[in-house]
């Protein structure tokens, strides 16, 4: 195998900027996690699917963007965000009894995430471990796995054995 890197490295700032968005049955607990996490996430840029960040604006006074509503394109534009690097970090709480208009959606947002290595929480246990963490205030490394090059490499690689 080559010494050809199949990653880059993308930089956090210490200030990130957070997506938060929840499901219709999730927006009060959303609203009651980031009252009560409104000092430490006051520090950072923060953005969300429609509805949720026009609540958490009205309810904690917080300056939230607002994107279109999840169903009209809103998990699309995080996502998007997301690939151009203007969102580091995402807190989601999403209902997992309901079923939901817009569940490709969601599920392409989840799988940018991973591919982008940004960190989420799709409940409140880990988005308390996460705005708890000493990564929260410092600048971090994320680790973007370049696919199309890994498989080249593993392409190549798989070729050049086989030609032994």
């Amino acid at each position: 195998m080559s010494d050809e890197k199949d990653f880059k490295i993308v930089q956090m700032q210490k200030q990130k900027s957070i997506a938060l968005i929840a499901h219709d049955n999730r927006k009060q607990d959303i609203i009651a996690w980031v009252k009560q996490n409104k000092e430490k996430l006051g520090k950072h840029f923060l953005c969300g699917t429609g509805t949720t960040a026009t609540l958490l604006a009205a309810e904690t006074e917080l300056p939230i963007t607002a994107f279109n509503s999840g169903p009209l394109g809103g998990d699309q534009q995080i996502g998007c965000r997301i690939v151009e690097g203007n969102i580091d970090f995402m807190i989601f709480f999403w209902d997992p009894l309901a079923s939901q208009p817009h569940d490709p959606d969601v599920k392409a947002l989840l799988r940018i995430a991973a591919l982008y290595d940004i960190p989420v929480a799709t409940n409140q246990s880990t988005a308390d471990f996460l705005i708890s963490s000493p990564l929260m205030d410092q600048e971090y490394n994320r680790k973007i796995i370049d696919y199309a090059k890994r498989i080249k490499l593993r392409t190549k690689a798989f070729n050049e054995n086989r030609e032994m």
